[in-house]
């Protein structure tokens, strides 16, 4: 129904007259098939509904400061910068080198920006989330493609969270025919993807841009803290939030995360396990502790 051209034109009738359209979400739809047509989750309702209150009440004459049911929009007016999914560094048409990153960290951070009165921009590699007001959506599959995106979008941002797993190596030569199996070995010569934030900061650093927050993510399997602080000053980042990911059941691919969020001074906070939208509220408190 979503895909019919008169659903399409009464839905663009309603945005012209000022309505906020939330939703549909893409999924397995009641008729057994899949695609756009589910109810989006109770929560980003309920989100929509605060952020349109809370910026109605913004607009008014005489309003106060701009305060959201249940916090304040201490963002509003601020661009944000959001990472999600894991790249694909391509083999030949049809394989490609991945990881188990769902997106769904980065999705959260980005519905709290939301939420906080960010205009927010995610790039992703993982499903896109449906339209929403302030959202600007920009996919990417390669490493290359996630640089370039966040260079351009971080131009006028106050935060960037880096919460994609991005790709260590690519393959050095990309097939331009899909290789065929022969039953033999197959050797595959991998060389490094771009740094994102080490190039960041080197551009921050010759610019004189000193505004933007960085904050990095460090997915890690052994030596969680050690990892994670070494990484925090090699990419001269503001805060990164570590996550160790040899369980299952947090981290990627889950819905649950549990985080150390470190700053160049120390341990800022630690949250156990937890659903991904708390973990996200939690990197915002802190980001909002520093600026």
């Amino acid at each position: 129904m979503w895909e019919h051209p008169a659903t399409a034109a009464h839905v663009e009738t309603l945005r012209v007259r000022g309505a906020v359209i939330v939703g549909p979400a893409v999924g397995r739809l009641a008729s057994g098939r899949s695609g756009a047509g589910r109810m989006v989750e109770p929560r980003e309702i309920v989100e929509a509904v605060e952020r349109v209150l809370s910026s109605s009440r913004a607009e008014a004459p005489g309003a106060m400061a701009a305060t959201a049911l249940g916090g304040d929009l201490w963002l509003a007016g601020e661009r944000v910068v959001v990472t999600s999914g894991g790249t694909r560094e391509p083999i030949d048409p049809v394989r490609y080198i991945g990881n188990r990153s769902s997106g769904k960290m980065g999705l959260a951070l980005a519905q709290e920006a939301l939420r906080l009165g960010a205009r927010v921009t995610l790039v992703t590699s993982a499903p896109p989330p449906a339209p929403r007001p302030n959202l600007d959506v920009v996919e990417v599959e390669t490493a290359a493609q996630m640089m370039a995106a966040v260079r351009y979008a971080v131009v006028d941002a106050r935060v960037l969270i880096m919460a994609a797993a991005v790709a260590d190596y690519r393959p050095a030569q990309v097939a331009q025919s899909k290789i065929k199996k022969t039953g033999g070995g197959m050797q595959l010569d991998l060389i490094p993807t771009v740094d994102i934030l080490r190039a960041l900061r080197e551009e921050r650093g010759s610019s004189g841009r000193s505004r933007l927050c960085v904050v990095g993510f460090a997915a890690e399997t052994d030596d969680l803290l050690d990892n994670a602080r070494r990484k925090l000053d090699e990419k001269g980042l503001d805060l990164i939030v570590a996550n160790d990911v040899s369980s299952s059941d947090v981290g990627m691919g889950s819905d649950d995360n549990a985080v150390v969020i470190i700053g160049p001074g120390g341990v800022v906070s630690e949250v156990a396990k937890a659903p991904k939208p708390e973990v996200a509220r939690a990197v915002f408190e802190a980001i909002r502790a520093i600026s």
